[in-house]
């Protein structure tokens, strides 16, 4: 008769996984987010690796969780791990001969920046399959197989990143009422991205629009477009975000005095990932 000997088991990986991402980013919290799951879920996974090994990984309190010593110890074995793990799924799936482009961008730029251009695409590029998840928040192109991600945001000197351009603001509303539109009672709008806009640009400008909170408020910046353009109020203008609608001429500047906000409208790849050759090509159409 065979021996089938019972071997050791150790904990299950997405359990592995979950510690790594709490260790890594600070918070059981973050990791959910990362992870897709609830913050309770990822604790659950913690306490089952720590039953595995009879080691407390975590130090609970009431401001939250913070590594054990031997938490410390473990985190950069285990981020080295998943991060090989990962470049090793993503070069497994640019082993397709035509596989499919994942973009992550934030959800305005998902909706005024990036349809006209994949159109673009597609004219050029029948056959290629392009998929874009809009995202409040950057994804980790080293875990996330993203091929690469569109956001406003502060440009970053360690990342693999592309520059479209600056992110420049300044009002805009329907043309019907940009010539009498008086911004110290006029509407404004707000989106909930970037609430401070209104300020951001009064303060640097000089500008005086008496009280910066007032109006309504969207959680969407498209939405909030939409707004402007049928005449609801003044909206602070993200260039990038407004061109289109500025070209069609949807919608009017208000001021010609802008702000650079510091961000810029950025095209990440990832950096320790093999990239498929067709992401290049792709990052260079969406710039022209």
């Amino acid at each position: 008769m065979a021996v089938l000997p019972r071997r050791p088991k150790g904990p299950p990986l997405n359990a592995l996984r979950a510690f790594e991402a709490a260790a890594r980013l600070g918070s059981f919290v973050a990791a959910a987010e990362e992870l897709g799951v609830t913050a309770g879920a990822v604790s659950q996974h913690v306490k089952a690796v720590e039953a595995w090994s009879g080691t407390s990984l975590f130090e609970r309190g009431a401001q939250g969780v913070s590594l054990s010593a031997a938490g410390r110890l473990l985190t950069e074995d285990f981020t080295q791990a998943f991060d090989l793990l990962a470049a090793a799924t993503q070069n497994l799936r640019n082993l397709a001969p035509n596989p499919e482009v994942h973009i992550a961008a934030l959800p305005s730029v998902a909706q005024l920046w990036l349809p006209s251009r994949l159109g673009r695409l597609r004219n050029l590029h029948p056959n290629l399959n392009i998929s874009v998840t809009a995202m409040e928040n950057p994804p980790s192109l080293t875990r996330d197989l993203f091929d690469l991600s569109i956001f406003i945001s502060l440009p970053d000197e360690t990342a693999d990143q592309i520059i479209v351009e600056e992110d420049i603001i300044f009002p805009v509303c329907a043309p019907k009422l940009a010539k009498d539109v008086d911004l110290k009672t006029a509407p404004l709008l707000h989106d909930q991205t970037w609430e401070s806009d209104w300020s951001a640009w009064s303060n640097a400008t000089g500008i005086d629009i008496g009280d910066p909170a007032r109006g309504p408020r969207y959680s969407l910046y498209a939405l909030a477009v939409e707004e402007a353009k049928s005449g609801a109020g003044v909206l602070m203008g993200h260039a990038a975000l407004v061109a289109q609608a500025l070209d069609a001429q949807q919608l009017s500047r208000v001021s010609e005095d802008s702000h650079k906000t510091g961000k810029a409208l950025v095209i990440e790849r990832p950096r320790r990932s093999p990239r498929h050759p067709e992401i290049d090509h792709v990052i260079d159409l969406l710039c022209r």
